[in-house]
């Protein structure tokens, strides 16, 4: 008898339970103590990672699956500078840039909720500046491959044709990111500037974070293409 009013009990318990959390749920106020801007940046980069993942692993069953011999990255991708071509020094050169913009961001995050003004727009600057170096030289890699080697889309003299439509794919579309992410960067700064998160926010410079999460999305995902498309 006393395991069955045990047992009775606790079903009462989670009945209130789960209508506690119905009625919480239903109600018009925030369920969670997170920022709609944040929680919404989380989701459509959980969103764009799905679109990377299947970037990738296409890229990655194309060059097993071939049966055309694949370029050389470290071939293709090499500068000479009047003497031996050195491998992948612009890409190492763009990664090296792209990460140092990853710790000035973090830095325009840190001074953004001090409420630091001058430090936010310098280092977000910075970063911004950072990032349009990285497309400037991802556009002299294109104009390279596309001018000096004749690699297209659809075609590559150099060895397989999938690696052009691969590598101008995944590339292309991580530039556009980045490119996004410098207007964004700007934008942001601009109103940190001009006291707009001041005047309409409260100074809550909030927005200098989740600009921050966009952006190092945006390095994490080159550390991922410079492994497998680069050193692969």
């Amino acid at each position: 008898m006393a395991h069955d009013a045990a047992a009775v009990s606790a079903e009462l318990d989670s009945g209130k339970s789960l209508k506690s959390f119905v009625k919480d749920w239903s109600q018009d106020r925030q369920s969670f103590e997170v920022p709609w801007g944040k929680a919404m940046m989380w989701i459509f980069l959980l969103s764009d990672t799905f679109i990377f993942s299947c970037f990738l692993i296409s890229y990655m069953k194309v060059r097993i699956s071939t049966t055309v011999p694949w370029p050389i990255p470290s071939e293709v991708f090499a500068l000479s500078f009047g003497g031996d071509p050195i491998p992948l020094i612009l890409i190492a050169i763009m990664t090296f840039v792209l990460i140092t913009s990853s710790g000035t961001m973090a830095l325009a995050v840190n001074y953004g909720y001090r409420r630091d003004k001058r430090k936010t727009v310098l280092l977000m600057a910075a970063t911004a500046l950072l990032g349009a170096t990285f497309v400037g030289m991802q556009a002299f890699e294109w104009t390279k491959l596309i001018v000096d080697e004749g690699v297209r889309p659809w075609s590559n003299p150099m060895g397989a044709a999938q690696f052009g439509s691969a590598f101008f794919m995944i590339t292309g579309f991580h530039g556009l990111h980045v490119s996004a992410g410098v207007i964004y960067l700007v934008v942001v700064a601009t109103r940190v500037g001009t006291g707009y998160y001041d005047r309409h926010r409260g100074g809550n410079y909030e927005m200098v974070e989740i600009a921050g999460l966009y952006w190092h999305f945006v390095d994490l995902v080159w550390v991922f293409i410079f492994a497998f498309f680069y050193l692969w």
